[in-house]
């Protein structure tokens, strides 16, 4: 059914802001304190210009007493005013750094569990900018255009009310000059909402483009990037500041443009009292009440429609923000095995998968057996399917068709945590936190003691270098693990598989990265960690996969050969080809 557009976005927006004070809802007796005590100063401003009625009307000749308590009334009425919005922002305030921490925590939450495609497709930049500008414009921002909405909404009906018991006649007019300044705010937050959109994507590029740049600066600077650098970081500022400008002109337009429909509401009714003041059945106190509640107006309007134009950078957030949280969680609905001690036995049967983008299936109708304790390689051309095939056995990625077997079980029946829990990882990209060396080695692990892990750093050669350092165990290792040689690195992920201790090894590229001294190292370490554990090593270098117990050839996502490394470079197939190149035979 045909839905139109401007429909389809009300109501995409009433469910943004529904979802928005959804999250409100815990908090609702300090919500309705707050807004009982903002209602007490708003009301506060409409009697500033009714306690000046009997003053005009008696020509500043009433009671002395009365004239002498009404500095003492206006400075009653301003204390009550300030302890009211006082204690009203700060509740506010409250709810909102309270909202902030729990969408935080729902979207990190979420993050984590989102599966491993979300991580390949994502652009980076807008996922940091989610956390930090999206979740801290729905609360903060959406706290002000409350305070306000109430605050100024309650202040305007309550001036409104004061001119209708005033004069209901000249009130009219007020009230025809209304759909004209709807009109004039609808406008103009149409088009601050478009702009908001630009301005939260160009935030994201410039939170990409800089982060790219710090990881990459030794490449800019080798390279003599600079130039291409400032280039791409010129156009995303001055997009930003383009976009920034537009907006501020339709934030500043907007108030200047409500503010004359009421000056010349206001100049109609002067003009309308003064040619017949005797129809108006007005005294001259009350008509210098309309006039000086009249005046008070513009304040509340303005704000009102600065208000509405914020509201539309908070649903752009909140749009974005929302999409996080409801992104796909890795799917562990039909897991029935809580727990599981596997014992390392591998099963592939015609396993097929297809990326979304791609014609043809990167893993074709493969199907392999691997023994407990036993070490397979698979070995191919980049692009073959190596990694997809060991990504699948860890549930990062599931099959279009087809079933992995883990002791017989399937693995999909596993819990995520049950079946994650037997595979130890290491790959080529070296992951360590910005925390101490033994954090980093029991990372996930509890009640490991200090000689478990001394043990896994001296099979590793480590535990010398570990005690030399001033803090030992406790040193931390830096930003990507900075203070580390990658050999270094490389060894302490090995050490951290070992102490896991988990019966299955996956190795990704591990030692791609390495000199042939590093590599003697970490191949020792290596062997050390894969013995007795069933093992499936990705690797180009394919002197690491001499001593496996069998070698997987992939091609085109099929198994081509497999074999031993002396039956494969017998059959004078693609592995031998591979061989012949790598050593030169």
């Amino acid at each position: 059914m045909f839905v139109h557009k401007k429909n389809k976005n009300y109501f995409h927006d009433k469910k943004l802001l529904l979802r928005i004070f959804g999250s409100v809802k815990t908090y609702w007796l300090i919500m309705c304190f707050a807004i009982a005590l903002m209602i007490c100063g708003a009301a506060t401003q409409p009697a500033l210009a009714l306690i000046m009625k009997p003053l005009l009307d008696n020509n500043f000749s009433s009671n002395y007493n009365y004239k002498l308590s009404i500095p003492l009334i206006l400075v009653m009425l301003a204390i009550i005013r300030s302890i009211c919005n006082f204690l009203s922002d700060y509740l506010f305030a409250l709810i909102s750094n309270n909202i902030l921490f729990n969408i935080r925590t729902d979207m990190y939450r979420k993050l984590l569990g989102s599966p491993d495609l979300y991580y390949l497709n994502i652009d980076t930049g807008k996922l940091l900018n989610k956390f930090t500008i999206d979740a801290n414009n729905i609360t903060n921002s959406f706290a002000d255009v409350i305070t306000t909405l109430i605050r100024e909404s309650i202040i305007a009906i309550a001036l409104l009310g004061v001119l209708f018991y005033i004069s209901w006649l000249l009130t009219l007019i007020v009230i025809i000059i209304l759909p004209f300044m709807f009109v004039i705010t609808r406008f103009f937050i149409k088009k601050i909402r478009a702009i908001s959109k630009d301005i939260l994507n160009m935030n994201s590029e410039l939170t990409r483009l800089v982060s790219s740049s710090i990881k990459g600066q030794r490449v800019i600077k080798l390279f003599n990037g600079y130039d291409i650098e400032k280039e791409r970081f010129d156009f995303v500022n001055k997009s930003l500041k383009h976009f920034s400008m537009k907006a501020a002109l339709a934030d500043s337009a907007l108030s200047p443009l409500v503010h004359f429909c009421i000056v010349l509401t206001l100049s109609i009714i002067i003009a309308v009292f003064l040619s017949k003041p005797s129809n108006m059945m007005l005294t001259i106190g009350d008509f210098g009440v309309f006039i000086a509640a009249l005046a008070q107006i513009p304040d509340p309007i303005r704000k009102l429609t600065n208000a509405f134009g914020k509201l539309q950078k908070v649903l752009v957030s909140a749009d974005s923000v929302f999409s996080l949280i409801d992104a796909e969680e890795e799917d562990d609905s039909d897991s029935i095995i809580m727990n599981y001690s596997a014992k390392g036995n591998i099963d592939f049967l015609n396993v097929k998968f297809k990326f979304s983008e791609n014609d043809n299936p990167i893993i074709d109708n493969i199907s392999f057996h691997i023994k407990a304790g036993e070490a397979v390689a698979l070995v191919g051309r980049s692009g073959s399917g190596k990694t997809t095939l060991i990504n699948m056995l860890s549930r990062f990625i599931i099959p279009d068709s087809g079933k992995i077997l883990l002791d017989g079980f399937d693995i999909n029946k596993m819990t995520l945590k049950a079946l994650r829990a037997n595979i130890s990882f290491v790959g080529q990209d070296l992951i360590l936190f910005n925390d101490t060396i033994i954090s980093n080695i029991c990372y996930g692990l509890y009640n490991i003691s200090i000689k478990g892990v001394e043990e896994a750093l001296k099979a590793v050669n480590l535990l010398d270098f570990v005690n030399s350092l001033p803090n030992g165990l406790y040193t931390k290792v830096g930003e990507d693990a900075v203070l580390l040689s990658s050999g270094q690195r490389q060894r302490l992920l090995i050490a951290r598989a070992l102490v896991k201790n988990s019966p299955i090894i996956v190795l990704d590229e591990a030692t791609s990265s390495l000199d042939n001294e590093s590599e003697r190292y970490v191949q020792d370490s290596l062997e050390k960690l894969i013995y007795g554990r069933t093992t499936l090593i990705v690797a180009h270098r394919l002197s690491t996969v001499r001593k496996v117990n069998r070698i997987f050839v992939v091609d085109s996502g099929k198994i081509v050969e497999s074999g031993s490394h002396n039956d494969l470079l017998s059959k004078k197939g693609l592995y031998s080809s591979f061989y012949n190149i790598q050593f030169g035979e």
